[in-house]
């Protein structure tokens, strides 16, 4: 299904993406790495071997996008795979939070992807279409506290890609969104607090959550078998998930219970 494919992924210098680089590099596929952070995709390129392109861009920068997927695309012949990954998450009490930090993440987290994808769409559907990974959240399902702009970005991802899924299926596209948990990476460490600076600390539940060899390992298999949607998430994340969509008063009682127990504050998220 791989092997002598070209796939794109955004954010791809670190965690799932650059988890799902080595990966489908093992299985054979083309790489093209996009990122901001040059060194780095470097990296990832000479660990995942075979025949990459490191197409490094700056997420929001929109006027970009459509040399850069001419450039993509003459690469490889055709881009046969595309990932949504790149994004920033956010640890801060909404009602302390400045505007910035929505600006900065849906543009990064929504409209970036939204950018990509639709320039690449027309170009997939004429050659027959291909593959479409939209990184969400369990955040995109149900908005926990302390994650306002990060929510509504990843619930944008969500109903975008499902859109485009519904559109394109007949011209050869297949559309899987993910929504993780909880996955060891840096996510809550380079996430916004509340002044729309970068946070500079990680959270246990992240520390101990799902490693990313494993979140892309799942992700492949949800490719292989042709899945939709996958809840990349285990334990309270997942039932998290569930219950949004088959108890979502139980879930807003417990997100309220969470905040009055003090959530914020253990995360460090709540003023003085």
């Amino acid at each position: 299904m791989f092997a002598g494919k070209v796939w794109w992924i955004t954010g791809a210098s670190s965690g799932i993406g650059e988890a799902l680089a080595e990966a489908l590099a093992k299985d054979g596929a083309k790489l093209i790495l996009s990122g901001r952070n040059v060194e780095a995709l470097n990296d990832v390129a000479k660990r995942a071997g075979g025949e990459t392109l490191v197409l490094p861009f700056e997420a929001t920068d929109y006027v970009r996008i459509p040399a850069l997927v001419e450039q993509a695309w003459n690469w490889g012949g055709r881009v046969d795979g595309l990932v949504n990954n790149a994004g920033i998450s956010q640890r801060s009490l909404a009602v302390n939070t400045v505007f910035e930090v929505y600006e900065k993440i849906i543009g990064v987290d929504l409209l970036a992807p939204i950018a990509l994808t639709q320039a690449l769409l027309p170009r997939m559907t004429a050659a027959g279409g291909g593959d479409i990974v939209a990184i969400s959240s369990v955040a995109g399902i149900a908005g926990p506290p302390l994650r306002s702009a990060y929510s509504a970005a990843k619930a944008g991802i969500i109903g975008y890609h499902d859109s485009v899924r519904a559109e394109t299926t007949h011209l050869g596209m297949r559309v899987l969104v993910v929504a993780p948990g909880s996955v060891k990476t840096n996510v809550s460490k380079n996430a916004l607090d509340a002044d729309a600076a970068t946070r500079g600390v990680s959270d246990s539940v992240i520390d101990n959550g799902m490693d990313v060899g494993v979140a892309a390992g799942r992700i492949v298999d949800a490719l292989r078998a042709g899945e939709r949607e996958l809840i990349l998430a285990e334990g309270m994340e997942a039932e998290i998930a569930r219950l949004r969509r088959a108890d979502p008063n139980k879930l807003f009682d417990l997100m309220v219970q969470l905040v009055a127990g003090g959530y914020a504050k253990q995360l460090g998220a709540e003023k003085s």
